[in-house]
C-alpha cells in the first residue's frame, strides 16, 4: 500500500504521531493508499513557506518561471501510464479517460509555460496632456488552491501553472476522497530544481485543513473547485481577511431538444454527458427540456441507448462506459435523488 507524505517547503515531511486518511479502491472496496490528514499546523506551515519564497519567485522572469513548468510537462508525460493507472484506480475512472486527464494536465503546464512570453502590460493614454498610464500585472502573491474529487489531476494544474506562471506562490489541497495522483506528482515534483516554497502540497478535511487554509492572513487568493455549499464555507471563512476568492461551484446544466433536431446526434451527446466518469462531471447534462412533438420518440430513442451501456471496472478490456461511483456516500446521494425524483 501507498502512503504519502506531506511535501512543503521543498521537502516531504511526515509529523510524528499523525493520523492518515486511508483512500479506497471504488471498484474493490479495499484500502490503496493513505495520505497524511493535516490540519492548522501544517497549513501554516506551508503558507509561511510559500509567504517566504514569494518575493523571489516573483523577482525572476516569466519566461524562467515558464521553464518550470515545462518540466512539470514532462514529467507527467514521462509517468504518464504509472498516472493514469494510480487515477482510474483511486477512483473508479475509466481508463481512457485517465488517460485523457493525465494528457490534459501536460498540456495545460504546456500551455501556460507558453504565455510567458505573452502576457503583457498596458500603455494607456491619460486625461492630462503629456502624460501616459504605464500599466503592469503583478503577482496576487500567495495562492491557496483547494481541488475537488472528480477531476483532481486536471484542476490541480489549472490552478498551479498560472500561479506560479505570473509569479505567485501557491499551496496545494487535493480533496481527501482523491489524493493520491496529486500526491504522486509531489514526489516528483521534490526531484524538480524548484526554489523551495514555491509550490506546496498538504493533505487533510475540507473542515480542518481547507478552512486553515481559507482563513489564514497569509493567503492573497483561495481558489476551489467544488460544490456550492464548499464555496460558501470558503466564502465565510475568507471573509474577515477580505481574501480575494475564485470559485467553480457546481450546476444545473440543461440540454434543449428542439424537433428539427438530428434525434440520434442528440441522444449520442446526453448520453455520453451522463456517463462519462459515471455521471460524475459538473457540466453532465442534467435536465432535459425536449420539444412536444418529438418527446415521446426521443424518450425511446435514450431508454435503448442507455439499455446499451456497459458497467465494468476501470481496467476491464474492452474499456466500460461507465464504472462504480467515487464512494459509497456518493451511491446513497444518487439514490436518494432518483426515489425522490
Amino acid at each position: 500500500m501507498r502512503t504519502y507524505q506531506q511535501f512543503i517547503n521543498g521537502k516531504l515531511v511526515s509529523r510524528p504521531g499523525q493520523s492518515m486518511i486511508e483512500v479506497e479502491n471504488p471498484s474493490t472496496g479495499k484500502i490503496m493508499a493513505q495520505t497524511p490528514n493535516g490540519g492548522r499546523e501544517d497549513a501554516q506551515e506551508a503558507l509561511e513557506a510559500a509567504h517566504k519564497a514569494q518575493e523571489a519567485w516573483a523577482a525572476q522572469s516569466a519566461a524562467a518561471r515558464g521553464a518550470y513548468l515545462k518540466q512539470m510537462a514532462t514529467l507527467v508525460r514521462k509517468h504518464r501510464t504509472d498516472l493514469a493507472r494510480l487515477l482510474a484506480e483511486e477512483q473508479a475512472k475509466t481508463l481512457p479517460l485517465a488517460y485523457a486527464e493525465i494528457d490534459g494536465t501536460a498540456e495545460y503546464f504546456d500551455y501556460y509555460a507558453g504565455w510567458a512570453r505573452l502576457y503583457e502590460g498596458e500603455i494607456i493614454q491619460s486625461d492630462r496632456q503629456r502624460e501616459n498610464i504605464l500599466l503592469y500585472r503583478q503577482p496576487i502573491g500567495v495562492v491557496a488552491g483547494i481541488c475537488p474529487w472528480n477531476f483532481p489531476f486536471f484542476v490541480m494544474a489549472r490552478k498551479v501553472a498560472p500561479s506560479l506562471l505570473t509569479g505567485c506562490t501557491a499551496v496545494i489541497k487535493p480533496s481527501s476522497v482523491a489524493p493520491v495522483t496529486v500526491m504522486e506528482f509531489a514526489r516528483m515534483v521534490a526531484d524538480l530544481d524548484l526554489p523551495a516554497g514555491v509550490l506546496n502540497f498538504v493533505t487533510g478535511g475540507g473542515s480542518t485543513l481547507g478552512e486553515a487554509l481559507s482563513s489564514s492572513p497569509l493567503v492573497d487568493m483561495v481558489t476551489l473547485t467544488g460544490s456550492v455549499e464548499a464555496g460558501q464555507r470558503i466564502i465565510t471563512a475568507s471573509a474577515a481577511n477580505v481574501t480575494k476568492v475564485s470559485l467553480e461551484l457546481g450546476g444545473k446544466a440543461p440540454v434543449i431538444v428542439c424537433a428539427d433536431a438530428d434525434l440520434d446526434l442528440a441522444v449520442r451527446g446526453v448520453t455520453a454527458s451522463r456517463t462519462i466518469f459515471s455521471g460524475q462531471v459538473c457540466n453532465c447534462a442534467e435536465r432535459l427540456y425536449v420539444q412536444d412533438s418529438i418527446a415521446e420518440q426521443f424518450a425511446d430513442k435514450l431508454a435503448e441507448a442507455f439499455a446499451k451501456v456497459r458497467l465494468g471496472n476501470p481496467f476491464d478490456e474492452p474499456a466500460p462506459d461507465m464504472c462504480s461511483q467515487i464512494n459509497a456516500e456518493q451511491l446513497e446521494k444518487i439514490d436518494s435523488m432518483v426515489k425522490r425524483a
